[in-house]
């Protein structure tokens, strides 16, 4: 067992912390506020081949895998610069594509992802299904040679910054009649695709939308895969990598407030010459939020070495841990770090409390910590089903 980086583990991970540091959390924070995108950083990371890190270096990525694209999410949110579209573009639907799409959609798709030029966002949840993919009400079907998708989808992320948005919808199978996941690449331009912001207590460069889609038109070949048969593990393809990277999201956010902790606590004296981080009702629970964060990540590394050796089903286990862990940790290490600050912990300046809401919702999105104890519990424990 072996838990040491390689070389080039290395080097990337001293590389994108150079970069997030670069920009650092007040720029996160002045984008979130003035309602703009991260594009600098984001332009940035792609023209120096961070965000194709897990892209076949046949399309113009660095061929690795998700353990190089949690490398890449956790360091940015250490930085203090969490960037949501990572997950959603990079590791869901660029796995996608380059698992289960065709050859032209490799060809046509995954150089723009390699790059960050094409950004490309993933619209499952819907209002009415929740956590249960099984009751989506997107349905497809045939008009011709084309598809007419029609539906509803919510808290679907940075539609406004995507030129495409990976659609999971409902087909009839022909031979049994009932539904099937197909997922189709929509263009967010797409007569017929309409969409409306959700105003969110979240401070985000990201925005939130609700998407209608009304009899929206789609060629045939917007269709992932060579078939229908490929809707479904198409669609478990993009799961691991979300879990996995939303956990190193979750960790590096963890890291950064803990290290913003540490540094005020080490330095700021209150009671004589002794600073503050020498009592332990102080030290005691950044340590405790520090050794969470630091399992956490043992678990992120174990889920994403388990996905890049395909192992999936492990992978699988592992994932939904390492996302319930750092959702637990990151969210602890935020609270934590803003009652060691005190009244400062609260103001923008310190750069903790601006992270509070997105940390809560880590608790909750992509799948909440209820569903995984579930997950868990029936596949770990081998318990009957509770829901």
């Amino acid at each position: 067992m072996n838990f040491d980086l390689t070389l080039e583990q290395d080097q990337l991970r001293d590389a994108v912390r150079a970069l997030g540091r670069k920009y650092g959390h007040d720029y996160f924070v002045t984008k979130a506020k003035a309602g703009e995108h991260t594009t600098e950083l984001w332009d940035e990371a792609g023209r120096l081949g961070y965000l194709g890190v897990n892209i076949p270096t046949e399309y113009g990525g660095g061929g690795g895998g998700i353990t190089e694209l949690a490398i890449v999410c956790e360091e940015l949110a250490a930085a203090g610069c969490p960037l949501l579209l990572l997950v959603v573009s990079p590791a869901i639907a660029a796995t996608v594509i380059a698992k289960h799409g065709t050859d032209g959609q490799r060809k046509r798709f995954l150089p723009g992802f390699a790059d960050g030029s094409l950004k490309v966002v993933f619209a499952i949840t819907e209002p009415e299904a929740g956590s249960n993919f099984h009751r989506l009400g997107t349905v497809a079907r045939r008009d011709g040679d084309d598809w007419l998708l029609s539906g509803r989808k919510c808290y679907i992320s940075g539609v406004d910054e995507a030129r495409y948005v990976l659609v999971v919808a409902r087909t009839e199978d022909a031979s049994t009649g009932k539904l099937k996941p197909a997922l189709f690449m929509v263009p967010t331009d797409a007569p017929g695709l309409t969409r409306s912001k959700l105003d969110m207590e979240i401070l985000s460069p990201e925005n939130q939308f609700l998407l209608y889609l009304d009899d929206v038109r789609l060629p045939a070949d917007a269709l992932v895969g060579e078939s229908l048969d490929a809707g479904l593990p198409a669609l478990f393809a993009g799961l691991n990598p979300e879990r996995i990277t939303v956990a190193a999201m979750g960790a590096g956010t963890g890291r950064y407030a803990i290290e913003r902790a540490s540094e005020y606590t080490a330095t700021r004296k209150v009671w004589g010459g002794r600073s503050i981080g020498s009592h332990q009702g102080v030290s005691h629970p950044l340590a405790h939020a520090a050794v969470q964060v630091e399992l956490a990540r043992l678990m992120i590394h174990k889920a994403a070495t388990l996905y890049d050796a395909g192992r999936d089903l492990e992978a699988g286990v592992a994932g939904n841990m390492a996302k319930y862990a750092a959702g637990e940790a990151a969210a602890l290490a935020v609270d934590t770090a803003v009652q060691a600050l005190g009244g400062a912990g609260m103001t923008t300046e310190y750069g903790v409390a601006t992270l509070l809401g997105a940390v809560r919702a880590g608790r909750i999105a992509p799948v909440s910590r209820e569903m995984i104890l579930n997950f868990v519990a029936q596949h770990v424990l081998g318990q009957d089903k509770s829901y």
